[in-house]
């Protein structure tokens, strides 16, 4: 009989991190340099301090303000032992496309990535694949804050 698959065979072991300090409008440039991206992953010394969605973010949050205080935890990790079916069910259950691996001690591991169509995970040859495609870097370990946003490359573009 074959081991049953777990959420730690199926993360992505180098997910894309941002410093635990990272600010509300450093914050938003993520979110608006890539639409793929749906959960910042804030981190000290490897911790995992908090985790961030573009609905955490409300209009009027002052940009100079730190991000990881409108974040959270609970409901967004998972220990890597999970069997991979039940982690799948709780995603698809609550909506979720992405959530952050970590151990008893809230050390990050990696990420936990539902495919678009909500049948597989991403893998990390796929992740590094799709990041070439798009010009970035192979290694996604910062943010990137000073890229423009997908509306102003295109209103540039239109320029032209």
């Amino acid at each position: 009989m074959a081991a049953q698959r777990t959420v730690g065979d199926a993360m992505l072991r180098r997910p894309t991190v941002h410093a635990a300090d990272l600010t509300v409008g450093a914050a938003l440039a993520a979110f608006d340099a890539s639409p793929k991206t749906h959960l910042l992953l804030l981190v000290r010394d490897g911790v995992l301090v908090a985790t961030l969605t573009r609905d955490d973010v409300a209009a009027d949050a002052d940009p100079d303000g730190p991000a990881a205080g409108l974040g959270a935890l609970v409901g967004r990790t998972v220990d890597p032992a999970v069997p991979l079916a039940a982690a799948h069910a709780l995603m698809a259950g609550r909506g979720l496309r992405r959530l952050a691996v970590v151990d008893g001690s809230a050390r990050l591991l990696g990420l936990l990535c539902l495919k678009r169509g909500l049948t597989g995970f991403c893998t990390d040859d796929g992740v590094a694949e799709m990041r070439a495609a798009r010009g970035l870097s192979g290694e996604p370990t910062a943010s990137r804050p000073g890229r423009r946003s997908a509306a102003r490359r295109r209103r540039r573009r239109a320029r032209w």
